[in-house]
């Protein structure tokens, strides 16, 4: 009777934490860049059953196993890519391939793959209020004027009319990094990621920079309301059949006692 207590809280804790998850991601639906998380459950304090008899203990004979409780794992994050989306903004880019933007914060570089930049008071490329984007120098890029282009390696070249020339200004190289290993790689708020930077590695040549495009977000919505569903049906089984253990428990211990 208490192992079904332990049980039924700890799956209403686990779906309550899954479903967290699943609306994280259904809210980023539409945040470029974002990389859709998944928990993980698994069981907790397995435990071996025996059957003994009555007067015989020593020949006791194995069942099957069992669980106290399930728990959450841990929360993965899916690196897979999300499809383009041209946008005409001269200040949207989208990684082509493996590899995060380089963005320079208070809490020191971190990554993303949301290339929805603008531009601040000084004139520096920027996503959001999180930082500074750096070039391929490890320095701050700054756009001092709309007239640019962007190649396919994120080469920004600038121009400037300067009497009867046109004056051509290389302004950087968006720094494109990789990591061997993802699972170093921490995710923080606003689709950044932070990490060791001794572990990121220039991307390789075969990244390419796509300008005035996005990269969707990695969420299926279809999914996301299908494991929602099922997580709340869970939730509420848990919880009705929580509240006939309390029932049967305030039974035994109000009328069975009596007796």
């Amino acid at each position: 009777m208490y192992q079904g207590f332990y049980n039924l809280a700890s799956g209403m804790l686990t779906q309550s934490r899954n479903l967290n998850v699943i609306s994280n991601n259904m809210v980023n639906l539409q945040t470029a860049g974002y990389k859709r998380d998944k928990m993980v459950s698994s069981t907790f304090q397995e435990e071996m059953l025996y059957r003994t008899g009555r007067r015989g203990k020593g020949t006791a004979e194995p069942l099957a196993s069992t669980s106290k409780i399930r728990t959450a794992s841990r929360t993965y994050v899916n690196y897979e890519q999300g499809s383009y989306e041209p946008t005409e903004g001269i200040y949207d880019f989208a990684i082509g391939g493996k590899g995060f933007f380089c963005i320079q914060t208070p809490n020191g570089i971190q990554y993303t793959r949301n290339g929805s930049f603008a531009v601040d008071s000084e004139g520096y490329l920027v996503l959001g209020e999180n930082g500074r984007v750096l070039s391929a120098g490890g320095q701050p890029i700054r756009i001092q004027n709309e007239n640019f282009t962007v190649d396919d390696k994120g080469r920004i070249t600038a121009f400037e009319q300067t009497d009867a020339n046109a004056e051509q200004m290389d302004l950087g190289t968006l720094q494109i990094v990789d990591f061997g290993d993802y699972g170093q790689l921490h995710k923080e708020d606003n689709g950044l990621f932070s990490a060791n930077q001794a572990g990121a590695q220039v991307s390789g040549e075969e990244t390419q920079i796509l300008w005035k495009t996005l990269e969707k977000s990695n969420v299926d919505m279809v999914d996301e309301m299908t494991a929602m569903m099922s997580s709340q049906r869970a939730l509420q089984s848990a919880a009705q059949v929580l509240r006939m253990y309390d029932q049967i428990m305030g039974k035994s211990a109000s009328d069975v006692g009596r007796v």
